[in-house]
């Protein structure tokens, strides 16, 4: 099932798309991979990236985690592939880009991301970041979205996406999240997890060791 991506802002979308077009205003060097491109590069696949802070929130009994909207991130096209991708960040002054990056991320959120095409399910796709594990997942959001939207028909007959919000940072214990590769150790890349599931084996992973001695 066709999955149900969020439109990103305007500006984020031109601030890339400026910086694709005029290397010379972005303080880095363009990437190898984007300077190998023979051909035009487009920002596609917008996801918003989203970050957990506070991993042992669900297993302090607090079930409606909350995470925060860092940004947009776009998967760059050129010569039939992506090559890279651009990151966009909320300033005080409104989206502005950051950077391009290259890395394994980019093959696992698009292996991610036809693993959720291929459900019956449909789904909100983001990117939650766990930087305490340095993790990042497919967040595949199920809530409101698959609710709503079949019963908020607009003008032209197609469902309303005014339902499904970006900046709703709620993680909802049946949302499913996709580790991608490289995940941390014993977490398994690309296992579709409900986030009730992954929470409490996130938590685990960052619970210290006991002391050799020490008293149980």
């Amino acid at each position: 099932m066709p999955l149900h991506v969020l439109p990103a802002p305007a500006p984020a979308l031109r601030s890339v798309l400026a910086a694709l077009s005029t290397p010379s205003a972005v303080r880095e060097d363009r990437l190898p991979a984007l300077r190998s491109v023979q051909g035009p590069v487009s920002p596609e696949c917008p996801l918003p990236v989203h970050v957990l802070d506070q991993v042992d929130a669900y297993a302090t009994g607090n079930t409606d985690t909350r995470t925060r909207l860092l940004g947009w991130r776009f998967l760059l096209r050129g010569d039939g592939a992506t090559v890279a991708a651009a990151e966009t960040l909320l300033t005080p002054d409104g989206w502005s880009f950051s950077h391009f990056f290259e890395g394994p991320y980019l093959a696992s959120t698009e292996l991610a991301l036809r693993q959720a095409e291929s459900s019956a399910t449909p789904y909100q796709p983001r990117l939650l970041s766990v930087p305490a594990l340095y993790m990042l997942t497919l967040w595949l959001r199920t809530d409101h979205y698959t609710n709503n939207a079949t019963h908020a028909d607009g003008a032209d007959g197609t469902a309303d996406t005014s339902a499904a919000d970006a900046s709703d940072a709620r993680l909802a214990p049946a949302d499913l999240l996709i580790p991608l590769a490289p995940a941390p150790p014993g977490i398994t890349a690309h296992r579709p997890y409900r986030a009730a599931e992954l929470l409490p084996v996130m938590t685990l992973r960052l619970t210290p060791a006991p002391l050799l001695g020490s008293p149980a």
